[in-house]
């Protein structure tokens, strides 16, 4: 066991929050092999294999454990199709008659494309792979689920499009919304974000995201959304510019900044939504609020203690923040 506050982080990091490497490997190849089996489909709608994209939280890095979902994009090119959008954000795709490969696929009696008969078909398709026979596959709103009994993760597998450049010169991803329409996202602006961040803080900022991730997930308050969280702490780093290799010294800022803002608006990053931060009761703020700001008391104290040289009574510090998973001292 560690008798130093940096070498008990080091062990919580690697034991307990950050992703086995072994078991990120094997992820990684099998996601490369399903992405290969789709694009051998045949008698699929046809792909447009220079977009594919993986994203959320595995992709970006900023995963911790358990790694229990894998999300792809799979990419179909749009053929005659054309789009639209409300003043509410919705997509709607529309299929002209002549479009042989989507007509089948559109609402009744509509010219729109019914982004949950494409998830369907999606699943269907999965289905026929040979290695997937016995494996779970369903369609959870936008996405068509893949869940195999040799893995402990399962791949969320979401069909999209990707928009010619629009006036201000944008291009962006269309994804099913779950009830049958469409929505923008970007998983490239996320994914460029965190590594541009990342790289500014000499590439130690990832660690402590993931840490804070740890902390938000643990039944001491309400939990927000893990991207909208991420969306804060990135905004922290992107703003203060540089990020310590010892974690220790940056989670008095991060938990400050987190109590700071917890009831304000959180920017979208990609530019699509207005406010991230639309979701939270003031009660679950104000429980998050008072978790935030109690922990960087702790976190304070347990800083004094360590520069006074009082390592196990630091570490308790910490382990009064992060649970019984932070190692004991000794």
């Amino acid at each position: 066991m560690p008798t130093t506050v940096t070498g008990a982080f080091n062990s919580f990091q690697k034991d307990i929050v950050n992703l086995d490497s072994d078991r990120t490997t094997r992820a990684r190849s099998s996601r490369d092999w399903l992405v290969g089996k789709i694009k051998a489909f045949d008698n699929f709608f046809p792909l447009y294999n220079d977009k594919h994209i993986y994203f959320g939280s595995f992709a970006r890095k900023t995963k911790i454990r358990p790694l229990d979902d894998i999300d792809i994009m799979i990419a179909l090119t749009g053929q005659e199709c054309f789009y639209s959008e409300d003043v509410f954000g919705k997509i709607t795709i529309h299929v002209p008659d002549e479009c042989d490969t989507y007509k089948h696929y559109r609402h009744v009696s509509s010219d729109t494309l019914n982004s949950i008969k494409i998830v369907n078909e999606l699943v269907r398709k999965l289905s026929d792979i040979e290695h997937y026979k016995s494996a779970n596959i369903k369609r959870n709103q936008e996405a068509a689920v893949l869940d195999l009994i040799s893995y402990d993760w399962v791949f969320d597998i979401v069909p999209c499009f990707f928009t010619t450049e629009d006036a201000q010169g944008r291009t962006f991803y269309i994804i099913p919304d779950g009830t049958g329409n469409w929505k923008k996202t970007d998983p490239r602006k996320d994914r460029d974000r965190v590594k541009a961040i990342n790289t500014s803080c000499s590439g130690n900022m990832l660690n402590v995201l993931r840490l804070v991730k740890y902390w938000q997930n643990r039944p001491t308050m309400p939990t927000m959304g893990s991207y909208l969280l991420e969306c804060m702490v990135l905004s922290y780093f992107e703003n203060l510019g540089s990020c310590s290799q010892f974690q220790d010294l940056e989670l008095v800022g991060v938990f400050d900044y987190i109590a700071s803002n917890i009831f304000g608006s959180v920017a979208d990053p990609k530019g699509i939504q207005t406010n991230l931060n639309d979701k939270l009761s003031y009660n679950d703020r104000e429980k998050i609020f008072n978790k935030a700001n109690a922990d960087a008391i702790v976190a304070r104290e347990a800083r004094i203690l360590e520069g006074d040289g009082d390592h196990r009574a630091s570490i308790n510090k910490w382990r009064q923040i992060f649970g019984n998973n932070f190692p004991e001292y000794g």
